[in-house]
């Protein structure tokens, strides 16, 4: 017995010993690794501490879907029956992005109202605030008795995650830098980068004392430093450090707009349904979408604004629409979308990727601006409009680089300073060709025509559109500081690493087995 027990001891302590002696070899037996430019190691604090993070895709943020990039026929699909010639067919890639999997909700919006509300609290600010509440008075009309949906559309619970309209352009954007700076702020508060009291601080009238990334990371607002446990995060001396840079890769990039194109890509959804297995590199998928798509919904028979498969559903409206004039949800006991204004975001169906009211519901502000003539000015890869090239103004020095909201100023970049780059010699890009011998065209507003450099994209058709406008390839213009019971918007992010989706193993490009050279 005394032997079985003095074994059994010997065989713990070993254990024990092996247990200690394998996490001494992961402490310290790993080799670190190499600049393959100058030999010197990383993550080594006797040899420069440079400290280089595992390389990753980034996280999908809160409400984010991810959309593998590719290329596609962007534009029209149908007869121009308005004659409008603003959507002529051309080929473009998009890179992978991210995009919101449903348009921003009243609750959303609200709570967007809410910060505000409380960390500008003070009278100074009384015109930020106002500033960024939608306008619920786009529901009037003269002719219809809307006043209950301006009076509760917006606030009332019934309506919460229906989607938020009456906003501007401008309202959008900058919801879409909020929307950045609390998913990061949160981040940081996580990981114990950040103290959560600063939260009560912000909110209790913090002002220009609020969380905002950039400010962050250059240093401009401090918060109130957290102390993370496990902290893998050391300055060059080898100490741990709580201030988080871009490259240690904790923080997400800016939540903004879609492009035009993005948006287009993600409402058309065009996925196999049954991809080439790619678990191996000797089975390849190839480009398996030829045919162009009408709506946000893959093609399945004549009708395609109804259910076509066989079942419970079939013959169910796909979307949120107007059938013809008048009819905006059909007769009583045979209703055929059930909504006559919009509907929750969430109803109705997703399309390949996921993605909920592409076509119908509410049309949706994108980032560009409008232009009828992209098939001349519009590069293929990432196609954009919209550029004004900006840099930090440095000119209060250190520590006073930042507005009254406690965002970084910015200024625009001087023409003159620009006259030796070859990629572009303007900062503002806005009206790029405008006026030029090549394209022909040229924008007086008000004089010869409505478009402006403050004209916006809108896609995609709304409850109070016919089947034409669900159209992903139809577009329409509003000025920036207008907004519409029709109008409302979701958020996308860049994506970086592979294309072909976050986590995955494969890389960027293909990789071919090394071999010797013959000699």
């Amino acid at each position: 017995m005394l032997t079985g027990l003095k074994n059994c001891t010997l065989l713990l302590a070993a254990v024990a010993i092996f247990s200690s002696c394998s996490k001494i070899s992961r402490i310290f037996g790993k080799k670190p690794e190499k600049s393959t430019v100058t030999g010197w190691n990383y993550n080594d604090k006797n040899q420069g501490g440079y400290y280089v993070p595992k390389a990753k895709d980034i996280k999908t943020g809160p409400g984010l879907v991810f959309v593998p990039g590719g290329t596609f026929t962007m534009g029209a699909a149908q007869e121009d029956v308005m004659g409008d010639w603003n959507n002529i067919p051309k080929r473009v890639t998009v890179n992978s992005f991210f995009i919101d999997k449903t348009e921003v909700a009243n609750v959303h919006y609200r709570e967007y109202i809410h910060w505000l509300e409380n960390v500008f609290s003070d009278p100074q600010y009384e015109a930020v605030v106002n500033g960024a509440k939608p306008d619920t008075l786009v529901w009037r009309s003269e002719l219809a008795y809307n006043e209950p949906y301006v009076e509760y559309y917006f606030r009332h619970p019934s309506y919460n995650y229906y989607p938020v309209v009456g906003v501007t352009w401008q309202q959008a954007h900058d919801f879409c830098v909020w929307r950045t700076d609390r998913v990061n702020e949160n981040a940081l508060i996580t990981k114990g980068y950040q103290n959560k009291n600063v939260v009560k601080q912000e909110l209790n009238g913090g002002g220009q004392e609020n969380f905002n990334t950039k400010s962050y990371l250059m240093g401009e607002y401090q918060g109130v430093p957290g102390k993370p446990k496990n902290n893998p995060l050391k300055d060059a001396q080898g100490r741990p450090r709580t201030q988080v840079q871009f490259e240690d890769g904790i923080l997400l990039p800016d939540y903004r707009l879609p492009t035009e194109a993005e948006w287009e890509y993600a409402a058309l959804g065009l996925i196999a349904e049954n991809p080439q297995p790619r678990k191996s590199e000797k089975k390849r998928g190839e480009e398996v979408i030829s045919n162009k798509q009408m709506y946000a919904w893959k093609n399945e028979g004549y009708d395609n604004l109804r259910a076509t498969r066989k079942g419970s559903w079939q013959g169910a409206f796909l979307g949120n629409f107007k059938r013809g004039n008048g009819d905006y949800m059909g007769i009583a006991g045979g209703l055929n979308d059930r909504s006559a204004i919009p509907a929750a975001v969430t109803s109705f169906y997703p399309n390949g990727f996921g993605l909920y009211n592409m076509s119908g519901n509410v049309s949706e502000w994108v980032a560009d601006v409008y232009r009828p003539a992209t098939d001349l000015d519009a590069d293929d890869l990432n196609p954009y409009r919209g550029n004004v090239f900006k840099k930090i103004d440095r000119s209060g020095g250190e520590g006073n680089m930042r507005d009254s909201l406690g965002r970084i100023k910015q200024v625009q970049e001087s023409d003159s300073a620009l006259r030796n780059r070859r990629n572009y010699k303007k900062s503002y890009a806005i009206n790029y060709l405008d006026g030029d011998s090549l394209s022909g065209v040229s924008y007086g507003y008000g004089f010869t025509t409505l478009i402006s450099d403050r004209s916006r994209v809108v896609k995609g058709g709304s409850w109070n559109d016919m089947p034409y406008w669900l159209t992903p390839g139809t577009r329409r213009f509003l000025e920036e500081d207008q907004s519409s019971s029709t109008i409302g918007f979701r958020c996308a992010m860049t994506h970086f690493g592979a294309p072909e989706g976050t986590g995955v193993k494969r890389k960027t490009g293909n990789f071919f087995p090394t071999r010797r050279q013959k000699r």
